[in-house]
């Protein structure tokens, strides 16, 4: 069975003192005033008492958990991954259940087979690669708590969780958060989890998240299976309005080519402002610095892409020297000026590739890639109406 969710106490604000209720009497004398300046907390007694609140909740884990399944790391030292679940499984019957009869048959029919294990969907073999990440660095760095964190972030009603509890189980993925808000957006939440990434297969969710300035992206299935590494996680970046701002993008779409090229010589030395998802990017080269310190650079269990239309000897020096003002590595750098990105992706087999233009999105989905849009910058002008009508099978 799955251990409980690990729940962290309220924290040590003054409302949460004694005496800091509104019954006390008005006035203005000495004895009076001495208990409401008792009640001011520092930020350094804040801090404190979170880490007694996180201690106390981490032994009362420990004390509940039977097997030796890894405790979740601390929400601030974690790199937390909200993956909903039509992203993580194949729900696409029962979402037509939904659509078709209504929340109260979806509901039933859940509860009806939740002893059914879920398929897996396109967020899966990504939260796999995460897990085998998470298991080469606590092999390496016992104590250290700088892991991915994998949340299961729903609007499924808690009648359906067991299945999903079930189905987690049978794969033997380590989800130990849930969040679960009965019909309600989740978005709401992703702050309070302290979020880096949010994976969902609702654009409207999505853009929402990235309006609230937390990275995410809507995901889709590819078109064809095609075989994943498990132990090693790959991830793949467009570069202009995902990693890096849209500035560029806008050149292209409002004054052309030409005048996007000379742009770009002309400002090669300014580092392109960041992108929805250049903090992930961060995160991921934290942790591969992990493994470098270990000698374990060639055998690093990460790798990351930048696979961009722009042409290398007219635009490409720009974004070489962002990552570096940034201090960044990218391990690969593919500029394919214009030519389709499908077949690249192809043969790199990315767990994920992100992407701000459904034009790539499609191309990528054709040939297996699963396939992550960003709704960020101008580009999503153009191509709105088609994400609407893009057959996400997710």
């Amino acid at each position: 069975m799955l251990p409980l969710p690990l729940l962290l106490p309220p924290s040590r604000t003054k409302s949460h003192l004694p005496g800091s209720g509104s019954g006390s009497m008005s006035g203005t004398s000495p004895d009076q005033e001495e208990p409401e300046k008792e009640m001011e907390l520092s930020a350094e007694e804040e801090r404190a008492g979170a880490e007694l609140d996180w201690e106390a909740a981490k032994a009362a884990y420990e004390s509940l958990t039977t097997t030796k399944r890894p405790r979740p790391p601390k929400p601030q030292n974690a790199i937390t991954v909200a993956v909903s679940s039509r992203a993580l499984f194949d729900m696409v019957e029962e979402r037509k259940i939904y659509e078709e009869q209504g929340l109260e048959k979806y509901v039933e029919y859940q509860q009806a087979n939740e002893n059914v294990t879920l398929k897996p969907g396109p967020a899966f073999c990504f939260v796999k690669a995460l897990e085998e990440v998470n298991a080469r660095l606590r092999e390496l760095y016992p104590d250290d708590e700088e892991l991915f964190d994998i949340v299961l972030m729903t609007n499924n009603h808690a009648q359906v969780g067991v299945r999903l509890i079930n189905s987690i189980n049978h794969y033997g993925l380590l989800i130990e958060r849930f969040c679960m808000t009965g019909g309600k957006s989740p978005v709401g939440y992703l702050k309070a989890y302290l979020t880096n990434l949010y994976l969902s297969a609702d654009s409207e969710k999505v853009q929402e998240a990235i309006e609230a300035g937390i990275a995410s992206a809507t995901l889709f299935t590819g078109n064809k299976k095609v075989p994943f590494d498990d132990k090693h996680l790959r991830v793949a970046f467009d570069g202009d309005a995902v990693l890096f701002s849209d500035e560029s993008e806008i050149i292209v779409k409002e004054h052309g080519l030409d005048r996007f090229f000379e742009h770009e010589q002309l400002n090669e030395n300014k580092p392109l402002a960041q992108g929805p998802l250049k903090g992930f990017l961060e995160d991921l080269g934290r942790l591969q610095k992990k493994f470098y310190v270990k000698n374990e650079r060639l055998d690093s269990p990460i790798r990351t892409y930048l696979v961009t239309a722009r042409s290398a000897a007219s635009s490409g020096a720009r974004v070489l020297k962002t990552l570096r003002s940034w201090g960044v590595q990218i391990d690969e750098a593919l500029f394919l000026a214009g030519a389709p990105k499908g077949p690249v992706l192809a043969k790199i087999r990315p767990h994920i590739f992100f992407d701000d233009q459904m034009f790539h999105i499609e191309g990528a989905r054709q040939l297996g890639t699963i396939a992550a849009h960003v709704p960020y910058g101008i580009g999503q002008k153009y191509h709105k109406s088609k994400l609407k009508d893009s057959p996400a099978t997710n």
